[in-house]
């Protein structure tokens, strides 16, 4: 949990309604860069990733009527600080039918931060098929990045100081929708975001 003094320190940078129209802006874009979402599928990273890949699915089904495939690709044993932290729980893999091999993948996760996440979610992808070709859709580019990953669909850029975190908050995992930037240490982001700091 964020420091009673961290909360004082918040402040919110997308509300419900804010997140609602990224989450469109991001589908549309999906849609126009890849021809229709044509042999796409959406794999989340757990947690938040998830329910944001079913919401991207949804908006482009709603916008186009095309089914896009979801999944969820679980990154905890592919990344780089097992041994610094506790023991994590496990996520799901979840691949649609078909598999994603030959298929246009886009990884869905909520805040981007060093890049860390990312490469260890590139790794567990090799171990799981070839895909043609892979992108990644983020909901917040918090910057600070110590690995050469960039998003292909970026929901918000907010520039952060290492001090400070971003919490993102969704109806299916914490009974709201918002994004946060909190004053602190920053040592709590990988609990609230399930993000990045990696």
């Amino acid at each position: 949990m964020a420091s009673p003094r961290a909360d004082t320190t918040s402040k919110i940078i997308l509300t419900g309604s804010d997140l609602h129209r990224v989450v469109d802006r991001i589908a549309h874009q999906i849609l126009e860069k890849t021809s229709g979402a044509t042999g796409t599928v959406l794999l989340g990273i757990p947690t938040r990733g998830v329910p944001l890949a079913q919401r991207l699915a949804a908006r482009i089904h709603a916008f186009e009527g095309i089914d896009v495939p979801i999944g969820s690709l679980d990154i905890t044993l592919y990344r780089d600080d097992l041994r610094l932290h506790a023991t994590r729980a496990l996520g799901k893999t979840e691949l649609p039918g078909g598999g994603i091999d030959g298929r246009r993948v886009i990884l869905v996760d909520d805040v981007l931060f060093s890049g860390r996440t990312v490469r260890a979610a590139l790794d567990a992808l090799n171990d799981v098929g070839r895909p043609s070709s892979v992108q990644l859709a983020v909901l917040v580019d918090r910057g600070h990045r110590q690995l050469p990953i960039r998003a292909d669909y970026v929901g918000k850029n907010i520039p952060t100081a290492l001090s400070e975190s971003v919490r993102v908050s969704l109806t299916e995992t914490d009974g709201l929708d918002e994004v946060k930037l909190t004053g602190g240490d920053g040592s709590d982001e990988a609990e609230l975001t399930g993000g990045d700091d990696k």
